[in-house]
């Protein structure tokens, strides 16, 4: 083989190697410390699971988790999470991942709005000299008895507090019977609450807030797969009279969908 035959063909092979598709990139999230807030599903003390998906993030990843979920706690406990997690770490982490809504719909919270409206007077002028003019405006609702208004209490407390780091909702997952004992006995969604409403209330007002406070969401409900009405699923779940709390494997396979869905959202800013 003649030496510009050889040069030829080692110049083929790296325009082809260049060609390739990157196989191996940098998860934006490797290696963080993340805060989770929530329920019992992150509850490190829940013996729903052995490994929540938190610690499977931090197995796969390296990240490292500051956990506040508490059992039971619903959207309006989120500012105690957040006092705690400053507290203890200060601006001194990297993002915030909230979990939580499912007991709130057991509770019957009702949904609420958004938006407090009135009508004002406000300065304005476009083409024209600048003069009064009556506008209806709008400011969030601070109702803590409504399930919208809890979010904008917390999401208010946390843009505030945390400006510059990344916070990530996550829808509540599906869900079906959950029978502790005779006065914890929780019905699967396919019933409304005490209020009239359906889980799909409560998920779609989180997935709405994604754009009322300006951060992304994940939809767990959705992109999970879990399905704890089928009794197929039932593998996912801590046992027959657990179909609300994800077991190992549950938690494995939530983790891995979102590891998958960060992908697309940076960590830091």
């Amino acid at each position: 083989m003649t030496k510009n035959r050889l040069i030829g063909m080692l110049m083929c092979v790296m325009l082809a190697a260049d060609a390739l598709p990157q196989t191996l990139i940098a998860h934006p999230w490797q290696g963080k410390r993340v805060a989770y807030f929530g329920d019992s599903i992150t509850d490190p003390r829940n013996n729903g699971s052995k490994k929540k998906y938190w610690g499977f993030l931090q197995d796969w990843l390296g990240i490292t988790p500051y956990v506040y979920g508490v059992s039971g706690r619903q959207w309006n406990d989120i500012p105690r999470q957040a006092g705690q997690l400053k507290q203890e770490h200060g601006q001194d982490f990297d993002a915030i991942l909230i979990f939580c809504g499912t007991n709130d719909y057991n509770d019957g919270v009702p949904i609420g709005t958004w938006w407090d409206e009135r009508t004002t007077e406000v300065m304005y002028g476009h083409r024209t000299q600048k003069q009064m003019v009556t506008r209806r405006q709008r400011t969030p609702a601070m109702d803590p008895t409504t399930f919208k208004g809890r979010i904008n209490m917390a999401m208010d407390s946390l843009k505030r507090t945390f400006p510059d780091k990344q916070i990530v909702l996550l829808t509540p997952i599906h869900r079906s019977d959950f029978f502790a004992n005779d006065t914890n006995w929780q019905c699967d969604e396919s019933y409304t609450n005490q209020c009239g409403e359906y889980v799909d209330a409560y998920v779609e007002a989180v997935k709405e807030a994604a754009n009322v406070w300006a951060v992304p969401v994940v939809d767990w409900n959705a992109a999970s797969g879990l399905f704890p009405l089928v009794g197929e699923h039932g593998r996912y779940f801590r046992s027959e009279t657990d179909l609300l709390h994800p077991n190992d494997a549950g938690h494995e396979r939530m983790a891995r969908t979102l590891m998958y869905q960060l992908l697309a959202l940076p960590c830091t800013f």
